[in-house]
C-alpha cells in the first residue's frame, strides 16, 4: 500500500467523500450516462448534489449514524445515490437484489434489523419504516448534508454472501474498503481519468456498484450503464455509439454478446470479467471478434478482488493472474487461497458472528474457501471451491478444468460440473448443461478425450433449464448435486 493510502487510513475518513473528491475538480464532466432506450446523465456536480440532498432526507427520517438502511430498489440510478448518501452521513446501507422474494427479505431483515427500508414500489419489504423511491427522487434537491467523518475502521456497508458456502451471511465492510479498490486501478483495470467504462450489469448488483460506478468516480472517469431491459445483443452497438474505452461484464454476458453482430469499436481498449471463471474459449472468441483482451479478476463478498490480470501484467494462459500490487496473498497448506488480515479490502467480520469470522482465519490469514495453484512466477490458477472439488477414483479433479474443456468442445451450451453419488460408496463426475441443443454424448466424450485424462471425463450428462447462480452470479454447483441425488437416489 502506498503512503497516500496509509495517510488516508490514519485520518478522519468517509468513504463517500473519498469517492466524490476527484469529481470536484471537473464538476461539469459527465459522471454517469444511462445509455440505451432511456438516456439520462449526471455531471459530477449533479451527482454530489443528489447524494448529499438524499442524505439530508434520510436523516430527516429520524435515523442516526450507525443505523442500518435496507435498500430494496429496482435498476435505477437512485440505487448508487442512496447507497452513497447513506454512507456519507454514517448510516450503513445494505444493498439487496430486487429478485428476492418476501421470505428472503424477511430473513435478511431479521439479521440486520434495519432502522429504515428504502424501496421501489411493488418490491417485497419487511415490517418497519419504509421510504419509497418516489420520495427519494424529491429529496435530491434538499440542502446538502455534512459528511460524517470518523475512524476508517468503522462499518460503512453490509453485503450478503452468495451462499456458495452454504448459508448466506451478512458481511460488514469498513469505510477503508474503498482504499483497497485503488489497487485494482493498475492491478486489474488499467483505469484512467479519461476513461468511459461501460458496465453491463444492473445498478443494484455489487459488481456494477464497485467496478462500474464507485471506481470510475473515484478517479474522475465516466460510468456508462445500460438502461433497463437492454438486451445483450444491444451491447456491442452501445460500446461503439458511446465510445466506451473499457467494458465490464460477467462471463455469461460475453458469451451471449458473441452471438450478435459487432460494429467496429475503435475506442475500446479491453474488457473486464469477474463473478465466475471465464472460459478460455470465450476469451479467445472475444479477442478474435474485437481485437481486445479480457482481463479477469478473483474476489469475494468478504474481500474486494485481489488477484487479476491487467494490461500492465496479463495473466498467463489458464490462470487468474497475479496478486495485485499491495496485496499479501498465499496458498494455505491444502492449496486454499488466503489473504492477510491487514488487507484494507478485507471485511470487518460477519455481523454478530464472531465465531464464524474466527473460523475463516488461520492465524493471520483469511481463508477464502477456494482452491488454487501457483505458477513459478507467482500467477494463481483457480481450481474451484474446496467443497466443489470432485473426486474420481481417489484423484481430485477441478470442476473448472472440466468445464473449460466442455466449453471448448461444445460452446453452444453453458456447463457446470459436480461429483454426484450414484451409490453409497461411488461418486462420478456429472456435467450439467443448459442450451438450445441436446448433445451427442458419445461424440462429446470422444472430443473430450483429446482435452482431458480419461478419469476427468464426465460419466453423466444432465440437461437442465438453467444453471443455478447466487446473488453474485456465481455457479451454485452444490445445488445441482443435491437436486440430482434427490431425484435419482443412492442405491
Amino acid at each position: 500500500m502506498d503512503s497516500r493510502l496509509q495517510m488516508d487510513r490514519s485520518k478522519h475518513f468517509n468513504m463517500a467523500d473519498y469517492v466524490l473528491r476527484a469529481g470536484r475538480a471537473t464538476p461539469d464532466k459527465l459522471a454517469l450516462e444511462v445509455v440505451g432506450v432511456e438516456p439520462n446523465s449526471l455531471t459530477f456536480a449533479e451527482l454530489e448534489r443528489s447524494i448529499r440532498g438524499v442524505a439530508t432526507g434520510l436523516l430527516d427520517q429520524g435515523i442516526v449514524p450507525g443505523d442500518r438502511v435496507l435498500l430494496r430498489l429496482s435498476n435505477t440510478p437512485l440505487f448508487p445515490i442512496c447507497y452513497l448518501a447513506a454512507i456519507s452521513v454514517g448510516l450503513v446501507p445494505v444493498p439487496t437484489s430486487p429478485q428476492l422474494v418476501q421470505a428472503e427479505v424477511e430473513k435478511i431483515a431479521s439479521v440486520i434489523a434495519p432502522a429504515l427500508t428504502v424501496a421501489s414500489r411493488n418490491l417485497p419489504v419487511s415490517d418497519g419504516p419504509v421510504l419509497l423511491a418516489s420520495d427519494i427522487e424529491a429529496m435530491q434537491a434538499r440542502p446538502a448534508a455534512k459528511f460524517d467523518f470518523g475512524d476508517p475502521e468503522r462499518p460503512a456497508y453490509i453485503v450478503f454472501t452468495s451462499g456458495t458456502g452454504g448459508i448466506p451471511r451478512a458481511v460488514v465492510h469498513a469505510h477503508r474498503a474503498v482504499l483497497a479498490r485503488q489497487m485494482m486501478f493498475d492491478g486489474w483495470y488499467g483505469l484512467r481519468p479519461d476513461d468511459r467504462l461501460l458496465h453491463a450489469g444492473a445498478f443494484n448488483w455489487t459488481y456494477t456498484m464497485g467496478t462500474g460506478l464507485i471506481d470510475p468516480w473515484t478517479i474522475g472517469a465516466t460510468s456508462l450503464i445500460p438502461a433497463c431491459d437492454t438486451g445483450s445483443d444491444m451491447l456491442p452497438r452501445l460500446l461503439a455509439q458511446h465510445s466506451a474505452t473499457i467494458f465490464a461484464a460477467a462471463p455469461g454476458v460475453y458469451r451471449k454478446m458473441l452471438k450478435s453482430d459487432f460494429p467496429a469499436t475503435p475506442c475500446l481498449r479491453h474488457g473486464l470479467s469477474a463473478g465466475e471463471k471465464l472460459p478460455d474459449i470465450t476469451r479467445e472468441d472475444w479477442l478474435a471478434r474485437t481485437g481486445t483482451a479480457i482481463y479477469e479478476a478473483y474476489g469475494m463478498s468478504e474481500c474486494s478482488t485481489f488477484i487479476s490480470g491487467s494490461p500492465a501484467r496479463p495473466a498467463p494462459v489458464g490462470t487468474l493472474g497475479y496478486p495485485q500490487p499491495g496485496r499479501k496473498v498465499k496458498l494455505d497448506g491444502d492449496g486454499t487461497i488466503a489473504i492477510h488480515r491487514t488487507d484494507p479490502g478485507l471485511m470487518l467480520g460477519y455481523l454478530d458472528g464472531s465465531a464464524a469470522t474466527a473460523a475463516r482465519f488461520n492465524d493471520e490469514w483469511f481463508l477464502t474457501g477456494d482452491i488454487g495453484a501457483m505458477t513459478p512466477d507467482g500467477a494463481v490458477r483457480y481450481e474451484g471451491r474446496s467443497d466443489d472439488l470432485m473426486n474420481a477414483g481417489g484423484l481430485r479433479v477441478s470442476p473448472v478444468e472440466v468445464e473449460n474443456a466442455l466449453h471448448l468442445c461444445s460452446p453452444a451450451q453453458e456447463w457446470a460440473c459436480a461429483a454426484v453419488q450414484v451409490k453409497p460408496d461411488v461418486s462420478v463426475i456429472a456435467a450439467f448443461y443448459s442450451g438450445a441443443d441436446m448433445i451427442d454424448e458419445e461424440a462429446l466424450r470422444g472430443d473430450l478425450s483429446a482435452q482431458l485424462a480419461a478419469y476427468k471425463i464426465p460419466r453423466v450428462f444432465v440437461p437442465v433449464q438453467s444453471l443455478p447462480r447466487g446473488a453474485n452470479n456465481k455457479l451454485l454447483r452444490r445445488q445441482l448435486r443435491t437436486a440430482w441425488e434427490a431425484t435419482h437416489g443412492k442405491t
